[in-house]
This record gives C-alpha cells, structure tokens and sequence, in this order.
C-alpha cells in the first residue's frame, strides 16, 4: 500500500468517525476561544482579567512547547509545527482505525489540540495562553489546546496502563 494510498483510506470505523469530530470540536472550541480573547476581549492590551480571587483572563506569548518549556524563536518556530502536525497527522491516521473508545478520544483530544497550537505558531509565532489558575497555585497560563492535549494524555495513559492490562488479565481467563 502506497502512502498515498495509506492516508486518502476513508475512516474505517464509527468510532473513528467520532474521534475525528472529537478532535475537530476541540480544534474550533480553541480556535475560537483564542479568537475571542485576542480580538473581542483584547487580552493582548488588557494583559490580565481578573474573575474570580482563583481565576483570571491572563495574556501569555508561550513560544515553548507545553506550559512554556524548550522556548525557541526562528526556526525553532517552524520545527515546532512540523513537530505538531506531523504528530497530529500520525494520531488522526491512527485514530481513524479505533476500536477503543478511551484510546480513540484520547488520540483525537491530542491531535485537535496540536493542529490548534500549530496554527497559532504559524499565524502569531507563538501560542495563545490565557488560562490562569494561579489563585490555586497552579503556576502556569494555558489554553483548550493544552487543556485537550493533556486531557488526551491523561485518557492514552488510562488506556495502556489500566484499560488494557484488564482486558489483558480478561483475555487470559477465557483462555
């Protein structure tokens, strides 16, 4: 099979079908989301909202992976959307398949969350965080890609590590 081929092959399962539009839903909710904060909010100039003693609107140019680490500017910029979309287009080929659904929604939350960093990185050179939890000392400003991308994690972890060993202990009392 070609790789042409490979990946103009149509979604396979339903469930597949599902955890394209999981990862799409988590691509526009960020999409829109940093759209509304930049250009209706006017973060960019307000740099911070405070709602609540534990929560604030809070403008953070992250041009580092997750929660600002390995920052890079030029180039490093471009090998990081190579970098997301790559991982995207792997996760999307894979999640297309699925058979799993923790695994599935896992894969798609990961992959909607990349593509939504990546545009920022092409269209900004960084990305988009405003989500600030400091009041409940959590250090870092984030976004709904991040939030879906570790979310994501949190399910592939869930899947490997819990799902599948008892699927695994299942299997070997059947047989």
């Amino acid at each position: 099979m070609s790789l042409n081929t490979h990946f103009a092959a149509p979604i396979t399962t339903a469930l597949g079908r599902k955890g394209l539009l999981v990862a799409l839903v988590a691509l526009i909710l960020d999409q829109v989301s940093k759209w509304w904060i930049l250009y209706e909010l006017n973060l960019a100039l307000l740099q911070q909202v405070k709602i609540s003693p534990l929560f604030s609107f809070t403008m953070v140019w992250n041009k580092g992976v997750s929660f600002g680490l390995l920052s890079s500017d030029g180039w490093g910029r471009w090998v990081l959307v190579v970098f997301s979309l790559g991982v995207a287009v792997f996760l999307i080929d894979w999640l297309r398949k699925g058979t799993k659904p923790v695994l599935t929604y896992g894969l798609a939350l990961v992959a909607g969350g990349a593509i939504g960093n990546a545009i920022d990185r092409i269209y900004y050179g960084a990305v988009v965080d405003f989500l600030d939890f400091s009041g409940l000392y959590f250090p870092w400003v984030f976004n709904i890609a991040d939030a879906a991308i570790n979310i994501g994690v949190a399910c592939l972890f869930l899947d490997v590590f819990l799902l599948s060993r008892s699927e695994t202990k299942d299997d070997t009392k059947h047989s």
